[in-house]
């Protein structure tokens, strides 16, 4: 499926915005959105919220031969998913073309970049090295998925432990976490991407685009880079060109964004480690925000009262008790042979009715003949219709 292309008064509204030096979330041409990193119950899990593009990285390990070039050296392999739960415009089982950019850029950026010490994880030369796997799945995608994956990768390897191992001979005996703890991955230097984005042929550029900033661009240039200084990767793509001085400007602005991502991962590892260290929650349930109801139900609390407070209850309880009393005592009223009254209300008045309209109807009768001086027989009757019948006999 195709991604929803933007129409040309958007993009013209961007584009002014940009004129302006004002952004569609407020931020500032050189401001990163926030960053928020949370790490799993196991080791090797990361979660990376740039604002609302999220990324998970997962790493394991598992034994395996070396390659015939580095028979000393253990393995560093690097997936990238890009699911259909991120964007429609990622299919399933097909690698899109920012799939495969990032992948490879996530290569150069940390294995080409030896921040990984691959020697340390030979177990025997030439025949069993282990081999570390991250995966990196993005779960939302609005945009700069390169920043927020490279955060993510270098965090799940800092915070990874791999098991420790006994070589004896030829036999590699692996000790479960309960026997021996478990080894951390030795990291010399943290690479983090910072991705710039450039507008009408480099006149206006900005810091972590958004998806919408993203699809008016001209061209970005990706810079992988640690707080030493030290640029790891480099990669300009785009129908643009720039100057040799905008290239000097970008890898400024990149020194002090990188320098304060660096210290958020080790803020984020020093209190997960706090955290394990002595006995506290820990993982993605624990950095969740409790302050919205997620369910209907409610833990009985208990409430402490006063003897004055029981008192005025069991009073009201009592008048309560006995008005249900005096309710439940109502006399039955008999109005007639088999018939009874309970509560309040009167006699039926039904029979009544039916006296009073024959009495009636017998006046109307008499009225009706004038001619006639005596009426000597007048009998009437009450049919189930409630209609009355007349006989009269005139002599």
């Amino acid at each position: 499926m195709r991604d929803t292309p933007l129409s040309a008064c958007e993009k013209n509204f961007i584009i002014k915005a940009l004129g302006d030096r004002k952004r569609l979330d407020g931020r500032q041409p050189y401001d990163y959105r926030k960053v928020k990193i949370t790490f799993g119950a196991d080791r090797g899990c990361c979660k990376v919220n740039l604002g609302q593009t999220q990324v998970l990285a997962q790493v394991s390990c598992e034994i395996t031969s070396p390659r015939a070039v580095r028979p000393s050296d253990g393995v560093l392999f690097i997936n990238v998913e890009l699911s259909p739960m991120a964007s429609p415009a990622f299919e399933v089982g097909r690698m899109s073309d920012l799939g495969v950019e990032i992948n490879r850029l996530l290569e150069r950026c940390l294995r080409e970049s030896r921040c990984l010490d691959t020697e340390s994880l030979c177990i025997i030369s030439g025949e069993k090295v282990w081999q570390i796997r991250v995966d990196v799945n993005v779960m939302n995608h609005d945009g700069n998925i390169i920043d927020c994956s490279s955060i993510a990768a270098i965090a799940a390897l800092a915070h990874f432990r791999r098991p420790d191992v006994t070589v004896d001979g030829s036999e590699v005996i692996v000790h479960p976490s309960d026997e021996k703890d478990p080894i951390p991955l030795s990291v010399h230097h943290m690479p983090i991407c910072v991705t710039f984005s450039f507008y009408e042929q480099g006149k206006y550029l900005l810091v972590d685009p958004t998806d919408k900033e993203e699809k008016v661009m001209d061209g970005k240039m990706v810079i992988g880079m640690n707080k030493h200084r030290e640029i790891c990767t480099l990669q300009v793509s785009g129908e643009m060109l720039l100057m040799k001085d905008q290239v000097l400007r970008c890898s400024n602005i990149a020194v002090v964004k990188v320098t304060e991502i660096t210290e958020l991962i080790q803020r984020a590892l020093e209190n997960d480690r706090q955290a394990r260290l002595n006995g506290k929650k820990f993982g993605f349930a624990e950095s969740e925000p409790t302050e919205s109801i997620l369910t209907n139900q409610q833990e009985p609390e208990e409430i402490q009262a006063t003897e004055t407070q029981m008192d005025e209850d069991s009073e009201e309880e009592k008048g309560m008790n006995g008005d249900l009393k005096t309710e439940r005592k109502s006399k039955v009223k008999i109005l007639d042979k088999g018939v009874g009254m309970i509560g309040e209300g009167g006699a039926s008045t039904w029979g009544v009715e039916d006296n009073e309209m024959t009495e009636e109807l017998q006046k109307e009768a008499k009225v009706t003949q004038p001619d006639h001086k005596e009426v000597t027989h007048t009998t009437g009757t009450l049919n189930a219709t409630n209609c009355v019948t007349l006989k009269i006999d005139l002599n």
